[in-house]
Order: C-alpha cells, then structure tokens, then sequence
C-alpha cells in the first residue's frame, strides 16, 4: 500500500510506545509491522473503504502474522528448546489462527465492516496481551540466557519479573486502547462522512455534542475553533467564551512548552500523540485526563486543525492504585505479603551494605494456633491473626516492615541496627505480645504463643533468599527447643 494513499484518512488506534519492546530487535520490529497493518486496516474501516480493499489488508495482516508467529516459534525453539513454554506459546498462535476463523463464522450475518469491526476489537486486545503477558516473558527468558542463565534459573527470573506490577499495567493498558479505538473509529467516520459535504465541520454533531468526553478542535497555533458542551462544562466557559481562546489558557497542561513541542514533533511526524496531562480547574484543583490529539491534514499534508479528545482516567488510575495494593498486600491483615517483603528485604539488604550497619530478619510463627483454628473455626483463627498483625505493628519503627508469608507466619525486617540489644528488644516484645490472651468475642480468650528465628547480616553474610530461609530454619530449631522463645541463625 503506497505511503501517499494514507497520508490523510491514517487512524492510529493502536499507538506503538515503549511499553511493548521486548529487548528482541527482530521480534519487535515485527511487532511493529502487525500494528501498522492493524492501524491500516482501522483506518479503512472507519473510512468505509470497499470491501475488496478490506478483504485485501485483511488477508496481508493475517499473512503476516502468520509469518511472524513461525518467525517467533524459531526464536523460541533456537533458546528454549523442548521446553514446555515453547510448545504452549506455538499453540496459543494456533488458537489465534482459530478464534479469527470462528470470529468470521459467527458474524456472517452482520455487514462486512461490522465483521472487521469485531475482528478488530479482538486483535486489539489480543495483540496488546500477547504481547505484554507471553511475548515479554519469553524473551525475558531469552535475555537472561544469552546472559549466561540456565534455561530453569531463567525461567525463575522471568516469572518474578513479570510479577506484580506488570499485570496492572497491562489492564490499564487494555482499557484506554479500548476506549480510544471505539471513539477514534466513530469520530474518523464521521469526519470523513461530513468532509463530503462540508470542508469546514469535521465532526458530526451527534458524536462531537453527545460524548461524554471533552473534545475541542483547535487550528495549528491551538486556538479554539469548536468545543463540545463536555468541554465547556469540565472548563467552566460557555461556548461563545471558549471559541478563539488559547486552549492553554483552559487547561494548564497546555502551558508546558516541553509538552508542546512534543506534542508537535509527534503530530507532525505520526500525525497523533496520546498521552496524560495535568490541568488546574476554576476551582484550584488538579485533574488527570488521558488526551489523544489528532492532526487533521489538507491532501498538501499541512496541518489545518487539531481535534483534542480529553478522557477522565481517575477511574483507571484508581484501579492501578488498588491493583497495586491487591498484588502487594495481605488481603487478611493488610501487611505486605511475600512479593513485598522481598523487594523491600533487598533494598534494606543494599542499605546495610553500603551503611555498614546490621539488619535482622526475623521469622515468627505462632504455636498453638492449629488447635484454635480447629476448634472455633476459621472465623476466630482469622480473628486471631488480625490481632497478632496488629500488635507486631505497634512494637516495630516506621521504616521497619511486617509481612505476613502465609498461614500463621509472620516476618519482620528490621533494619538500620546498632547494638544486640536492638533486635532482642523487639523479640522479648514479640514473645510478650504473643503470650497475652487474645479476645475472640463474648467474654472469651484464647492464648497461643509464638516461635521466633532470627538471621543477622553481615553475622549471616548471605543474599536476601538465602537470609529468609536461614530465619525459617532459626524458627524451626526454636520450636524443636520447646516453643516460646527465639533462636539466632548461625548459633
């Protein structure tokens, strides 16, 4: 498809970012082809072209994805071997093969682009997932074997890397393409559809004044031509107030000179950018919006008009805050769980190396809770360990961290530690919490006790891994010497 037939009716409804790099230059280059092919077949879609002309990108896109994915399964087979990962990556490009099949079958009712549309949503997603989730995952092994990694070691490393974070990323990810490639195709069809009739209005009235996102078109130096009544009401202007004002002078982000001229290197040389912005309202308060800014080109190629589309992406950042929260935490108690502490553990593992100064981990599990647990139900056991969190919480410092691993188990970490007497402190404090009677409700206690193991660094010159696992074993020769007490690894 020639360059100059895409100049003007281009839809970048899957903008490329760095978000997707594999670290594999043959892989993501033609990551990057399937997504131009994806953005081309948008574009026609949501320009209504013939549908031999879709059939035709169509059959290019899925040809070559086809090519990629043999391209891809040699990679694997060249690193992973018989490795099982390889062979379940080979078969989830054969049930994409597959679901595209059933997609067409199940839709061959509905007019040809409203099949494409569906298609496309799916590849959408599935591209944006795949590669996220599987694609990054198996060239992380792929990295950390070309660094010298055994294919199990690297696998290990892989899987913490992938771990936590990266799964609420690819949600929010998910959501904001979703929502953007349904308003991009809608607006795009009916700029094309009024462009027919009338040069001068780009939108059509019945998406620009019904959204519930702010849109506004602006001429090339950003000066408000149009405004939708989202946009009037979130800025506080009517419509007559707003028109051939600077659009800085309405939302603040605008003022950031750095932000503008990559705003315009991106226009001019993609011809969109997307991205969050920061803006002040009337009221003094900050909001966060996820903006996609369209240039709209003559057929010379100059820009006549921008169309900015402000998204309120509260929600999603909201529900990164409380993903996040989720993959890091104890959903019981609320402590850091075991994902947490070991990253907090290294830090403090690094703190300790470069201070020259000790650190306890201390790992604590609490004897006689099994026959509470079985005898009044989990209810009361649950009970119990919400109040046993919460007392740990009050005997350590801000800085030091409470994790709960699991069951019964607890750690701690504490750091920053000067004397002996700084870490037996907080185990005779521990062993003290332990013992009080715990209320369960109706006037009734029940007592348990806890079993304590301690590894110190540098007395325990070991990696945060090895440091855990010598505080377990500590805790294990502290029950075997009769329980309710502590015992320091190495003795």
């Amino acid at each position: 498809m020639k360059e100059k037939e895409l100049s003007f009716h281009f839809v970048d409804v899957f903008p490329w970012n760095t978000n997707f790099e594999t670290g594999i230059s043959r892989i993501d280059e033609e990551h990057k082809k399937i997504v131009n092919l994806l953005n081309i077949l948008a574009s026609h879609i949501a320009y209504r072209s013939d549908s031999i002309t879709l059939d035709r990108v169509f059959t290019e896109l899925a040809n070559y994805a086809l090519y990629h994915f043999k391209s891809e399964d040699d990679i694997w087979k060249e690193y992973f071997g018989n490795d099982p990962w390889a062979e379940l990556h080979k078969q989830e490009h054969i049930k994409f093969v597959e679901d595209i099949e059933r997609i067409k079958k199940n839709t061959e009712a509905k007019p040809s682009d409203l099949v494409l549309e569906d298609i496309l949503k799916f590849l959408t997603h599935w591209l944006a997932f795949h590669i996220l989730e599987n694609d990054k995952r198996m060239s992380k092994v792929v990295l950390a074997k070309k660094a010298g990694m055994s294919i199990q070691d690297a696998k290990v490393y892989a899987e913490k890397e992938m771990a936590g974070a990266l799964k609420v990323l690819i949600n929010t990810i998910l959501s904001m393409y979703d929502s953007l490639a349904n308003r991009t195709l809608e607006l795009m069809r009916e700029i094309s559809q009024r462009q027919k009739a009338e040069a001068r209005n780009r939108l059509s009235a019945s998406v620009f004044d019904k959204t519930v996102d702010a849109i506004c078109i602006t001429d090339p130096d950003f000066h408000i031509l149009e405004a939708n009544p989202s946009f009037c009401q979130i800025t506080g202007e009517n419509e007559e107030s707003a028109l051939g004002k600077d659009l800085s002078l309405l939302k603040s982000g605008f003022a950031d000179k750095n932000l503008i001229e990559e705003i315009r290197t991106d226009t001019k040389n993609l011809g969109h950018w997307s991205g969050i912005i920061r803006n002040r309202l009337k009221s003094g308060e900050m909001e966060t919006e996820w903006l996609t800014l369209s240039a709209i080109r003559e057929e010379n190629g100059l820009v006549v008009n921008y169309v900015a589309v402000f998204s309120n992406v509260s929600h999603l950042l909201k529900r990164q805050k409380d993903l996040e929260i989720m993959a890091h935490h104890d959903a019981l108690t609320g402590l850091p769980n075991r994902l947490l502490f070991q990253d907090r553990l290294n830090l403090a593992l690094a703190h300790a190396k470069r201070s020259k100064k000790s650190l306890a981990v201390i790992y604590i599990d609490l004897d006689g809770f099994k026959p509470v647990n079985d005898m009044y139900g989990h209810a009361v056991g649950d009970i119990v360990l919400k109040e046993f969190a919460n007392r740990l919480n009050k005997i350590v410092r801000s800085q030091d961290t409470v994790a709960r691993l699991g069951g019964d188990e607890f750690v701690l970490l504490v750091g920053d530690l000067k004397t002996e007497t700084d870490y037996t402190r907080v185990m005779e404090k521990v062993l003290q919490e332990a013992k009080r009677a715990i209320e369960i409700g109706e006037d009734r206690t029940v007592n348990v006790s806890a079993s304590i193991g301690i590894s110190l660094f540098p007395k325990d010159n070991s990696e945060a891994d090895t440091l855990l696992h010598h505080a377990d074993q500590a805790m294990y020769e502290a029950k075997r010497l009769g329980k309710s007490r502590y015992y320091i690894f190495p003795a």
